[in-house]
């Protein structure tokens, strides 16, 4: 084990071989370039540095070619021979190795599932994910407050579907305690979810959900393990991509133990695309990533941003990233340039080059870097060659890529979904034993020839305005005792509501798709 991650140098044509040194490994970083310069090479690199040095890795793969970090290098004759010359300038003796790999995926395809609940996703992160306006995130603060309080635990999207029909149809006892609760609001979070769901992101709420502790493991041999997130269809959906690496990082910086400033860093997170995390973000988003960034690294945790050019991170958070592997820039327009200067105006000065220059004529795998040097101060900028990599440039085949995912063991703890009491079950449960205790008080004569029961099973799916549709044609609901909880409340006026044609009309309409079939 060495205390640094040799990055590249360059021979006597450029500057001094460039360190990154492990005890700063967790004072954040960032790689950033043009589109095909050499930013994926660079951060195949770094992982395989991390990952060699026993220190896990999580990273998601936005285009496929991450995936050859677990095979060794030198596919071809004619890549190999490239590396080899470079590698002889820079002084590297270059040895092939393949890199203990966990592959993840949201959509369980070409990898793990990996799941949150919606209850650690937050209503904050969940009101930019769904692009809700400000009184549609206080109805949702509020549903999820009644959740807490009524002891209905919110797992997976058809618990936040039924509990906002539970919100929707007691509206005025609910606005009642928290302020004013809009069905017009309601339904418009509902088809929101819809949309999510239609995108497939239902998968990515359940459980079993991830346990952090799964990506901070080593191998056998006390290397890091690299857990690649297959992204290349969830890139699709880039809100859902930026949210949900957010709430991972959010989650690490909540469960993580104070551990001051390590040897080595506990887990270093590379966050490719990383525009995407701040595009059109809310101001409280974006104060949350400054704090993320600020105070994680006490936890133990880097956080390497890469993406196309340094401005696209705010200010506040660029001022943290002290490891810089800044790829070519390119300035075709008065803004390009513009943003050539401010990001050369961001490293320490070099007496035998301009910076702004290097910047803008470096190759293909070349870059300008700066790493933390002892007492944190940020290094010299060096025109720098990045070496080459131990592991395969590329995507995996599918058959070795298969054989990987068979043998890990997360396989027999995540890719089985796990559907436990929650909320759906739990207010559908209320409304059966309300639905009981009415038709038990109801005359045999006088009772319809359909129970609800199958009415429930057959309704369709709630639209999310259906709420707004179902009071006028419902009973005007007496208000609840200051004793009763908003749950007896429920109970109560809807054993009420089923004693009258109206009441059934309304369990048809509305209610009904809170317990369709599942």
């Amino acid at each position: 084990m060495g205390e640094t991650i040799f990055v590249g140098g360059g021979g006597e044509a450029y500057g001094v071989p460039q360190n990154l040194l492990l005890k700063y490994g967790n004072r954040h970083g960032l790689i950033a370039g043009a589109t095909g310069t050499g930013k994926t090479v660079t951060l195949q690199v770094l992982a395989e540095g991390f990952s060699a040095e026993g220190v896990p890795v999580f990273m998601a793969d936005v285009k496929g070619d991450l995936a050859g970090l677990a095979a060794a290098g030198a596919v071809t004759q004619k890549l190999h021979d490239s590396f080899v010359k470079r590698a002889a300038t820079i002084g590297l003796d270059l040895q092939y190795r393949a890199f203990p790999v966990t592959f993840w995926d949201m959509f369980g395809e070409k990898g793990h599932p990996i799941r949150a609940t919606v209850a650690e996703m937050g209503p904050l992160l969940l009101s930019r994910l769904l692009e809700l306006t400000e009184p549609q995130e206080g109805v949702l603060n509020v549903a999820f407050r009644l959740a807490d309080e009524e002891n209905l635990p919110l797992l997976d999207l058809k618990d936040l579907q039924a509990l906002l029909t539970f919100v929707a149809e007691h509206a005025s006892e609910i606005s009642g305690r928290f302020g004013l609760v809009s069905t017009t609001s309601v339904g418009a979070i509902q088809r929101r979810l819809l949309v999510l769901e239609n995108q497939g992101a239902a998968q990515m709420f359940g459980e079993p959900a991830l346990d952090l502790a799964d990506l901070m493991r080593c191998d056998s041999s006390g290397a890091g393990m690299i857990n690649i997130l297959a992204a290349e269809k969830l890139m699709n959906a880039p809100r859902l991509y930026a949210t949900f690496l957010l709430w991972l990082l959010s989650e690490l910086f909540e469960n993580l133990p104070e551990v001051g400033d390590p040897d080595k860093p506990k887990l270093v997170f590379f966050f490719d695309e990383a525009h995407l995390l701040f595009t059109d973000a809310p101001k409280a988003l974006v104060a949350k990533v400054e704090q993320v960034a600020r105070l994680i690294r006490s936890k133990g945790v880097g956080v390497y941003f890469i993406t196309q050019n340094p401005a696209d991170v705010p200010e506040l958070i660029l001022g943290q990233l002290g490891n810089r592997v800044q790829h070519a820039l390119r300035a075709f327009t008065a803004k390009d340039q513009k943003d050539l200067k401010l990001a050369a105006e961001t490293y320490r000065p070099n007496p035998r080059f301009a910076i702004e220059d290097a910047i803008r004529d470096v190759g293909t795998g070349e870059a300008v870097t700066s790493f933390l040097e002892a007492k944190g101060v940020p290094g010299v900028a060096e025109r720098t060659l990045i070496r080459p990599p131990s592991s395969q440039l590329g995507p995996i085949d599918p058959t070795l890529r298969a054989q990987l995912i068979a043998a890990s063991p997360m396989g027999a703890k995540y890719n089985t979904v796990v559907d436990r009491d929650s909320a759906y079950e739990r207010l559908r449960a209320r409304a059966e034993h309300a639905a009981a205790e009415a038709n038990a008080a109801v005359p045999e004569s006088q009772q319809p020839a359909d129970r609800a029961e199958p009415e429930f099973r057959n309704a369709r799916r709630y639209d999310g305005g259906s709420a707004g549709r179902s009071s006028s044609a419902a009973p005007k609901k007496t208000a609840s005792s200051r004793s009763d909880s908003i749950g007896e409340a429920f109970a109560k006026s809807f054993a009420r509501s089923l004693g009258s044609k109206t009441g059934q009309a309304v369990i048809r309409g509305v209610l009904g798709s809170l317990f369709r079939s599942r």
